[in-house]
């Protein structure tokens, strides 16, 4: 089986491949347009004239690093670092601090706090601070035997 695998394998590629293998697709002539045009023309977008006749200009042509927060780049940079200094300042202390004072939790301070007054509470009057029962039997009313149906 294998020595068939073999001889069949090189009459294969050369059946799947056919005269495809050794054709380029790519044309090395140049165009007839192309010879003296320049490599990159005309991507600028098209002036606008606006209902008083003023050329309308993008502000990205003046400024490459436009941020949008000024028409003058050394304006426009200072004020987008004063920004994001004090919008993320105020972010992470503002919120830091929120976080902080939030109220408890789960209310986790709170019961250990109770658990803690009830311990010395039981302490002090001479109870056992655990009991086996969850509630005080001689408060608990069953029923009688006759009641059930």
């Amino acid at each position: 089986m294998a020595s068939r695998l073999v001889r069949i394998l090189p009459a294969w590629s050369r059946v799947r491949l056919g005269s495809v293998a050794g054709a380029r697709f790519v044309s090395q002539t140049p165009s007839p347009g192309a010879a003296g045009s320049p490599a990159v023309s005309g991507l600028s977008p098209a002036e606008h004239n606006d209902d008083h006749g003023h050329v309308e200009v993008s502000l990205y042509e003046k400024n490459r690093d436009f941020h949008g927060f000024h028409k003058d780049p050394q304006v426009d940079v200072w004020n987008m670092k004063v920004a994001f200094f004090f919008g993320i300042s105020v972010a992470i202390v503002i919120g830091g601090t929120f976080i902080h004072y939030l109220p408890d939790h789960g209310m986790r301070q709170w019961a250990r706090r109770e658990a803690e007054r009830l311990i010395k509470e039981r302490e002090a009057e001479g109870i056992a601070v655990l009991d086996g029962n969850y509630y005080d039997p001689s408060k608990i009313i069953l029923p009688s035997a006759g009641d059930e149906e």
